[in-house]
């Protein structure tokens, strides 16, 4: 009788398209890059950003159709090549002010901030937060609220994520390193525990999966069409009980920025078997806010890959009767 065949080894799990992408730059035109921005001065170096932008649009072929996709569902139109320009442009813009942001040099932007009592009730309290955000818009705009509310953030993030640009800007404000926490690592939720018993903040987003095949997620609507967004940030934040708060820091142009705060869930009460349900509409809240700014806002997206790719599904399993 012939043995069986051998079982296959495991396939790993498959990268999404974010981590699959490799990072269309060099070292070394970073460091130009950032030493024109910080000799030039802000307004002159951007002029560098228009045929970066131009690059992009013209020699990305899988980023332009990732652009174009989002595009159609947030604008509810068919977007023309100008809005691909524009939305490539907003994301080399937010990227360029990153330098000004680590630099502190907060007085070259003109930023307004919505949902700012929602903060200061909380910070009253002496308790810390979970904010929790996309790729879309900038973060680093949080450092305008930091300044006005002592806020101690500290980033939870998959290290490996863009690994030349923050080394790059790592070198302009070297404590930022101090301010990341990785991803996937024993210690990764400790620290979190830690940071946010002293009162400290937790900056996390939460729209992209770490693998492909991720069973921690949830298929939501978003733009009109499915999408798949991770639970493990809202299912730590629970485990956690800390309170989340939404956070985009919106790009509008020139030197203009909106901060936009709103509260999405507090689980400091919410009891373990409760946890499953309040997770799921913190989740919900969470989409419906990202997605009302999209449409708002949409040259906010930074996410240039197949963003409603979903996995196929298993074979059905079940016996047949």
């Amino acid at each position: 009788m012939p043995s069986p065949p051998a079982t296959p080894p495991a396939r790993p799990p498959t990268p999404p398209g974010w981590r699959a992408a490799p990072e269309r730059s060099s070292p070394a035109v970073l460091r130009l890059m950032r030493w024109l921005s910080l000799r030039l001065g802000r307004r002159a170096s951007r002029l560098i950003l228009y045929p970066i932008a131009a690059y992009f649009v013209s020699f990305a072929p899988a980023a332009r159709r990732a652009s174009k996709a989002y595009l159609a569902r947030a604008l509810g139109r068919p977007p023309v090549l100008a809005d691909g320009f524009r939305h490539v442009l907003s994301f080399a813009s937010v990227i360029h002010d990153r330098v000004y942001w680590l630099s502190g040099r907060l007085d070259l932007f003109d930023v307004r901030v919505s949902g700012e009592a929602h903060l200061g009730a909380l910070r009253q309290q002496g308790r810390g937060i979970v904010f929790l955000g996309a790729h879309f818009g900038s973060f680093e705009a949080l450092r305008v609220l930091g300044e006005r509310h002592a806020l101690d953030v500290k980033m939870l993030m998959y290290p490996d994520n863009a690994r030349m640009v923050t080394a790059t800007l790592a070198a302009i404000n070297p404590a930022l390193a101090d301010r990341v926490i990785a991803l996937g690592r024993p210690e990764s939720v400790l620290l979190v525990r830690e940071h946010l018993a002293r009162g400290g903040c937790i900056g996390i987003l939460a729209d992209r999966l770490l693998h492909e095949s991720d069973d921690k997620a949830r298929t939501l609507p978003f733009l009109g069409h499915a999408a798949r967004f991770p639970t493990g940030p809202l299912r730590l934040a629970a485990m956690l009980g800390a309170p989340v708060v939404f956070m985009a820091g919106l790009y509008l142009g020139g030197n203009r920025y909106h901060l936009r705060f709103a509260p999405v869930a507090d689980f400091s009460a919410v009891k373990a078997p409760d946890r499953p349900a309040a997770v799921d509409e913190a989740q919900a809240r969470f989409v419906a806010l990202l997605e009302q700014n999209c449409r708002e806002a949409p040259w906010n997206w930074f996410n240039f890959y197949d963003f409603w790719h979903l996995p196929p599904r298993p074979p059905d399993s079940t016996p047949p009767h």
